[in-house]
């Protein structure tokens, strides 16, 4: 699997190249604001949609932007994971 950064989002993608998951978002100033995580049935519950959030946050901490997650599965990663309130949007 590989994750490849697009203009306002990342993409997973299998061996073959194909696209098996994907990460949204749009960009106002300096938010992301992340509205969709998706990830094909065939490689749901490999972790591959926390590591969508994961570059999410990691561009985010890069770029010097904040993150407001309105994505539901993106909201709780960012619940969940303290380690990710610097780049949170209050």
């Amino acid at each position: 699997m590989k994750f490849v950064e697009e203009p306002d989002r990342f993409v997973l993608l299998d061996d073959e190249g194909r696209e098996a998951g994907e990460i949204t978002w749009a960009l106002a100033e300096d938010v992301m604001i992340v509205d969709h995580t998706f990830v094909d049935d065939k490689y749901r519950g490999k972790g591959y949609a926390v590591d969508l959030v994961r570059h999410v946050v990691d561009k985010a901490r890069r770029d010097d932007e904040k993150v407001l997650p309105l994505c539901p599965f993106a909201r709780k990663e960012f619940q969940e994971k303290p380690e990710y309130q610097d780049v949170l949007r209050k």
